[in-house]
């Protein structure tokens, strides 16, 4: 078999919008928005900026679809129910944020990034086959998209603010034990729920937010 030419070899390792997205996600995945620059991305394909440049207009543009891939990628088909498609739908978001911070807060900019208009759109089908009337279903898939991106990226926040290696458990704890000597004159409920935030699941309460919602809805459109 004849040797690969230089030519051959740099067709086979020509860069790619697909290549740079995915080597864009790792960067930020280990240092965060501030670790991604045009420049990083060239100096990890040993290539110039021009080439990056060549797929992607800007580091806006690169983090844009970088989000869009952990976020809006393949799925597993939608449940027929669509109460179970928003949970579903819910919780692979809460997921790929917890996965990906920095996901979190792109899309926390605007309400017309790509992303954004592909989550609202699953959403809002699913909230038309809930039988929501017309009137209300901007304002209906409004708060579950707010109360979504909302809750994960909050929750992602929490945990990048920890200091690498913290136990969860002990710092739930800690906290717990700080609510539970709070003055009862001024935060009885506070006090009350204490006990519960130490053994709490961060993702069955978010999902148990997305249940309440849902009875909402669901009680709404049949009333």
């Amino acid at each position: 078999m004849a040797a690969k030419t230089k030519n051959t070899e740099r067709r086979e390792d020509a860069l790619s919008r697909e290549r740079i997205i995915a080597a864009a996600i790792e960067i930020l995945d280990a240092g965060g928005e501030n670790g991604l620059t045009v420049r990083a991305l060239a100096a990890h394909f040993t290539t110039g900026l021009g080439a990056i440049y060549w797929h992607m207009s800007s580091k806006a543009d690169i983090i844009a679809a970088a989000t869009d891939a952990v976020l809006a990628g393949p799925a597993a088909a939608a449940p027929p129910d669509p109460g179970d498609a928003i949970r579903a739908l819910a919780l692979r978001v809460f997921d790929s944020i917890d996965d990906h911070p920095w996901a979190g807060a792109q899309l926390s900019r605007t309400a017309s990034q790509p992303t954004t208009l592909k989550i609202f759109e699953s959403i809002g089908l699913q909230v038309q086959a809930l039988g929501v009337p017309a009137a209300a279903q901007f304002n209906t898939a409004s708060a579950l998209l707010s109360y979504i991106l909302g809750v994960a990226n909050q929750n992602a926040a929490l945990a990048q603010s920890a200091e690498p290696g913290t136990n969860r458990t002990a710092v739930l704890e800690g906290v717990s034990a700080m609510w539970t000597d709070l003055d009862p004159t001024h935060f009885s409920f506070i006090r009350s729920i204490a006990p519960q935030l130490r053994d709490h699941d961060d993702r069955a309460q978010f999902l148990a937010g997305i249940d309440l919602l849902l009875a909402g809805i669901q009680a709404s459109a049949t009333s």
